[in-house]
């Protein structure tokens, strides 16, 4: 083999790695429909590895009439790429709603072939609505701001006039005196509890074992809310420490366990099951920064309880909204509040056998020796 030659070799082994390395399903399209070429994450998107692929046209592999058949010879004509978004690609082989975006573009090289590059819309979607999730808690923070200020003061007034009333009240009247008391009362403790979102001092966040802060919640429940129902962990034990406020993550879990409890009932096969995991290859904005962090810790509670009704799904994060008949519906907003200013994302999948609460948060990077922190160095 001469050096030209080997150089081909090598430039084909390389550009095979990179294809393998790209976290995206990429296939190749002969001018015939053939498959001519997969990279590893094209065998999973498939369900087939690279070879069974080649023995097949792309028309066998993807729904009748699917619109990607279409962009394929459009690409060919035009001999310009073409993007797609939300193209549904569900079928039997590939799964149910499997929804992707599309990316065609044709192959100088070999004439009447096409690259195709997949995006599943999940993650994409997941962190769409991360972003609508801060926006609802940012509108609470500002409306918590105005409650505290022009309703606070004149409920202290109302109660103190009704306390008045009752010293020289009958017992008819006493009655609806302790009425109006009880029922201020009530207006200034959810007052008070919108007024965590109005804080915004800048998070304390250091390395947190998040298996320590899940035990600690589950002994909570277990002494408390939960005493009749199974509580069981499956913890990856490699896990690093998550960057985050020990305080704050005790109050998110809590949340998400009670709601879990609150779903099973009185069941007595009732079970929630607390997971940690490593999963790599996510990247999202830090709020307030103009830094992209990795989100490679993901954190789960599942119960097997009666689930959530499609129609509260889409906006459970919403403040306000709660099933409960005598919920405030902010605990889930504040969930995701919280979870949004350590720059992680919360997603909610839920079926009639039960729900899961997902998270996923940056994990803790020791600064280099000699660094602070925040990988500044010593101030001296």
């Amino acid at each position: 083999m001469n050096a030209a030659a080997g150089q081909a070799v090598e430039m084909a082994d390389a550009a095979q790695i990179v294809l393998n390395t790209i976290r995206r399903p990429v296939i190749m399209i002969s001018e015939q429909g053939f498959i001519t070429f997969a990279n590893a994450d094209a065998e999973d998107f498939f369900r087939s590895s690279a070879t069974m692929l080649a023995r097949n046209t792309l028309s066998k592999l993807i729904p009748f009439g699917s619109p990607l058949l279409t962009l394929v010879d459009q690409v060919r004509e035009r001999r310009a790429p073409v993007n797609e978004y939300r193209v549904d690609v569900s079928s039997p082989r590939l799964g149910i709603e499997k929804v992707v975006d599309l990316y065609v573009a044709p192959v100088s090289e070999f004439p009447g072939s096409v690259v195709v590059m997949f995006q599943e819309r999940s993650m994409a979607d997941k962190i769409d609505r991360q972003m609508t999730h801060r926006g609802a808690a940012r509108s609470v923070t500002g409306l918590a701001a105005m409650l505290a200020h022009e309703i606070k003061n004149p409920l202290s007034g109302i109660r103190g006039a009704a306390q008045l009333l009752e010293l020289s009240a009958s017992d008819e009247d006493r009655a609806l005196t302790r009425l109006i008391t009880d029922e201020t009362d009530r207006i200034v403790s959810l007052v008070d509890r919108m007024e965590v979102f109005s804080d915004e001092r800048p998070i304390d966040r250091y390395p947190v074992n998040i298996h320590v802060v899940l035990d600690h919640v589950k002994a909570i429940a277990k002494n408390g809310f939960a005493k009749r129902i199974k509580i069981m962990e499956d913890y990856d034990p490699s896990l690093p420490p998550v960057f985050a406020n020990r305080d704050q993550l005790i109050q998110v879990f809590l949340n998400l366990v009670k709601n879990a409890a609150e779903a099973i009932g009185s069941d007595p096969q009732g079970e929630i099951v607390l997971s940690t995991a490593f999963r790599p290859g996510i990247r999202v904005s830090v709020p307030g920064t103009q830094d992209r962090v990795s989100l490679p810790l993901e954190f789960c509670v599942r119960d097997n309880g009666s689930g959530v009704s499609e129609d509260i799904l889409p906006i459970l994060f919403d403040p306000f909204i709660t099933t409960k008949p005598n919920g405030s519906g902010l605990g889930l907003a504040l969930v995701a509040k919280i979870v949004g200013e350590h720059g992680g994302i919360i997603e909610c999948e839920s079926t009639p056998r039960g729900t899961t609460f997902r998270i996923l948060m940056p994990a803790w990077k020791e600064a280099p020796y000699g660094a602070d922190e925040d990988g500044e160095g010593d101030r001296k």
